[in-house]
């Protein structure tokens, strides 16, 4: 038990030694550290990785949204983003009231439209 108890001291010791030390403190003579650039070059990748499969495919969605929206007139079929399918009855500002069956409107928020139906 002992034994296992120093064992673990050790390796403690060891790991919070090597977390706490300076990067450029275990070189060699005559070694030089990596430039600050260097040290930049994965995180400027991860950057450019995350802008290309995440940020801009984002912009573009919202955009063809934007315009979507946009472009509403009556008389469209549409899907709001609740599922409910209709039809444009009236077109407002901020709003569009939607015909969901015979004789049965509702009124929603125009960027709550996901979408035109393709009945």
């Amino acid at each position: 038990m002992n034994h296992t108890h120093r064992l673990t001291q050790t390796i403690g010791s060891a790991i919070a030694l090597s977390l706490f030390t300076a990067p450029g403190a275990a070189l060699a003579a005559g070694e030089t550290p990596g430039g600050g650039i260097a040290s930049l070059v994965p995180l400027l990748l991860i950057m450019v990785i995350f802008y290309f499969l995440l940020i801009r495919p984002q912009q573009k969605r919202l955009k063809a949204h934007r315009a979507l929206v946009s472009e509403l007139k009556k008389g469209d079929k549409v899907v709001t983003s609740g599922g409910i399918y209709g039809t444009i009855h009236d077109v407002s500002e901020e709003t569009v009231r939607i015909e969901i069956a015979d004789g049965v409107r509702v009124r929603v928020k125009r960027d709550t439209i996901s979408g035109l139906a393709s009945e």
